[in-house]
């Protein structure tokens, strides 16, 4: 297998961080979710666009609508993450400011999207209270 190596990359012991195709895979399965999401999203934004209030809280408390709402934005922060951690791992040099973005980008994807999703279920679940 060494033998698919560059001359340098052999004297540096450096190679492929095995990484990298799980990264792939996850940003391209997410990106299409992300597609099939922002099209109900879309979808059901112009079909809200001449009610009121009331009735838009109506909607977000169907189970079906509440469920896909939080994927989205769950789906829509794990492929933010992802797309952060590509840019940092490939633009930012120094190893501790690289650790200290990557556990940032990780902490601020994982708060907006619970952030997120609590509001959807705070509305989902308030009965008829506004």
């Amino acid at each position: 297998m060494a033998g698919y190596r560059t001359p340098l990359g052999r004297a540096r012991g450096l190679g492929s961080a095995k990484h990298g195709v799980g990264h792939f895979i996850a940003q391209r399965v997410s990106a299409v979710a992300l597609i099939l999401l922002v099209l109900w999203a879309v979808d059901s934004v112009l079909g809200l666009a001449h009610d009121n209030y009331g009735d838009a809280l109506d909607w977000l408390r169907q189970p079906w609508h509440a469920i896909l709402a939080s994927l989205l934005i769950a789906i829509g922060c794990f492929h933010m993450q992802l797309g952060m951690r590509v840019i940092i791992e490939d633009y930012i040099q120094r190893p501790s400011t690289k650790a200290a973005l990557l556990i940032l980008n990780l902490f601020v994807a994982g708060m907006v999207a619970a952030a997120g999703v609590f509001s959807i279920l705070k509305v989902a679940f308030s009965g008829g209270a506004f």
